[in-house]
């Protein structure tokens, strides 16, 4: 069970549901629970655990290079209850969706197609990869918003998590650089350059900081978002600075930790 769980980043579907749920307030200007945002928030884990298992199938050479304790890699979990993951996951994913709307089943669809084209055909793509699967990560909060009618309410949160998540995932292949080297891929800081590939991160998470600013004001976020927030930028430029002294390693769990905080901003900002 344990190796299941890592296989499917339990702790990162836990902050996918988090993200509908809300991303479901922020719409609803209140916290409730009607049983539209429950189901889409299901769909959520669903979708979240196939790509998961998608990403580790694909990747598993790498990761006996970058990560060889992951469960494909250290063959603690077989390749076919990966596969079975990703059928189970998929499955409940959509027909959780399926429960909210015709809309949310589009939705979930097109986001299951980006994940699983994401390790074998857009990963190698360097920034446009990146992008990819940040729009796909950040997700959950217009997910929500759309499951409770309201998704024009969860456009600026997602636009806020894309930011944050593309800066991750630059990140994350700067780490993954000698595996992906080793298979063939060509991602970002394999065709430019780590050093060059940690520039570009940095200048993202710069760029962000002013963002998560003008964007909520200008959607009319409450003086709480403002306060709550606070850490987030401060993390955000603590990243970006180590990032251009070429201090790589513990700038991904400060960004993951800082999502999170960032999710309760989000939530203070509409419902305080």
């Amino acid at each position: 069970m344990t190796d299941l769980l890592r296989l499917v980043r339990g702790y990162n579907l836990l902050i996918a549901a988090a993200g509908v749920l809300a991303g479901g307030w922020i719409a609803l200007g209140r916290v409730g629970t009607p049983a539209a945002l429950w189901w889409a928030a299901v769909s959520a884990v669903g979708l979240g655990a196939a790509g998961y298992a998608l990403n580790d199938l694909a990747d598993t050479a790498a990761d006996r290079v970058n990560r060889p304790g992951r469960p494909l890699a250290a063959m603690s979990v077989g390749r076919g209850t990966a596969h079975l993951v990703v059928f189970l996951g998929a499955l409940g994913g959509l027909a959780a969706a399926g429960l909210v709307s015709g809309t949310q089943v589009a939705v979930a669809t097109g986001a299951l197609a980006v994940m699983a084209a994401y390790s074998p055909w857009l990963k190698p793509r360097g920034l446009a990869g990146n992008l990819a699967v940040a729009l796909v990560a950040g997700l959950p909060l217009w997910f929500g918003a759309l499951a409770v009618g309201a998704g024009r309410a969860g456009l600026v949160p997602w636009a806020l998590a894309v930011w944050l998540h593309l800066m991750r995932e630059i990140v994350k292949d700067v780490e993954d650089e000698p595996g992906d080297r080793t298979i063939g891929r060509r991602t970002l800081p394999v065709v430019v350059g780590s050093r060059r590939a940690e520039v570009v991160a940095a200048g993202v998470g710069l760029l962000f900081v002013p963002a998560s600013l003008l964007l909520p004001y200008a959607a009319g976020f409450g003086p709480a978002y403002f306060l709550i927030a606070l850490p987030v930028q401060l993390a955000v430029l603590i990243a970006a600075t180590w990032l251009f002294l070429g201090r790589v390693a513990r700038v991904s769990t400060l960004l993951k930790s800082s999502m999170v905080v960032g999710l309760a901003a989000l939530v203070a900002g509409r419902v305080a």
